[in-house]
Order: C-alpha cells, then sequence, then structure tokens
C-alpha cells in the first residue's frame, strides 16, 4: 500500500468524525433538556402535594403526564443518538478493517453510515416533538395563571 493509499483510509476514518460531533452536539443538549423536565417533574410533585382543589389538582396530574411524555420522547431521542455514536465509530472501525482484509467487507462501513445518519435523522424529529410538548405545557400553566388571577 501506497503512501496516498493510507491518506484514503485515514480520511474515509475521519470522515465520520463530522457526524460524530453533530451527534454529540444534540446529545448534550438532549440531556440538558432531560435534566430540565426531571427538575420541572420533581417540582410538580412537591407542589402537589399541597393541593387540595380538586380542579387544581387535575391540573396538576396533567402536567406531570405531560412531562412524563417529554421525558420519554427525550429518553428515546438519546437512545437513537447512542446508537448513531455506535455506527459512526463502527464505520470508521470498518473502513480500517476493510483496508486490511484487502476490502472483503464489501458495503458495510456505508451500511453502518447510512444506519447512523437514520438514528441521527430520527433523534431530531423526536428533539422537534419535544419541543413543541415543551412549549405547549408552557402556554398551558401560563393560561392556567392568567385565569387564576382574575
Amino acid at each position: 500500500m501506497n503512501n496516498f493509499a493510507h491518506y484514503a483510509v485515514l480520511t474515509a476514518m475521519l470522515a465520520p468524525a463530522f457526524f460524530l460531533t453533530a451527534t454529540a452536539s444534540l446529545l448534550l443538549s438532549a440531556n440538558n433538556r432531560l435534566a430540565r423536565i426531571i427538575d420541572r417533574a420533581r417540582t410538580l410533585l412537591r407542589e402537589l402535594v399541597d393541593v387540595e382543589d380538586e380542579h387544581e389538582r387535575q391540573l396538576y396530574e396533567m402536567r406531570i403526564r405531560l412531562q412524563r411524555r417529554r421525558s420519554l420522547i427525550i429518553l428515546r431521542a438519546g437512545q437513537l443518538l447512542y446508537a448513531a455514536i455506535s455506527c459512526f465509530v463502527g464505520t470508521s472501525l470498518a473502513v480500517a478493517v476493510d483496508t486490511f482484509l484487502e476490502h472483503r467487507l464489501g458495503s458495510l462501513p456505508t451500511w453502518l453510515a447510512a444506519v447512523g445518519v437514520l438514528a441521527m435523522l430520527a433523534a431530531s424529529l423526536l428533539l422537534a416533538r419535544e419541543s413543541t410538548l415543551a412549549v405547549t405545557a408552557i402556554n398551558e400553566e401560563m393560561d392556567h395563571r392568567h385565569v387564576k388571577r382574575r
């Protein structure tokens, strides 16, 4: 193998690093969002203990259910992002191994990269859905507080 072939292999191994960076950024964002959801759910659970009015209790229970939905969506997004990271690392390793095996792995590196990109896409869609639920939650709380002041 000549020097240029080595560079081509290294370049092919590093290409998934761009996807890894983007995925890690999304994962960091998802984990931060999950922490906020958990904090909000704990606050709601603490406040629920002191609620005596049945209508207000139902509002709190609805808010807690919404936080649970949000947390499950973020959990699934995180799982998909971890899977994407695994695929991108696997892509790099498959490129290296394929080189040593004289290209016997066929399209495996390409398939691993494609699965990683699909997992990243699915996670992005889930994160967008969770954002919508977050806005729904805050709008509901603002509406309820507005009504309560009257």
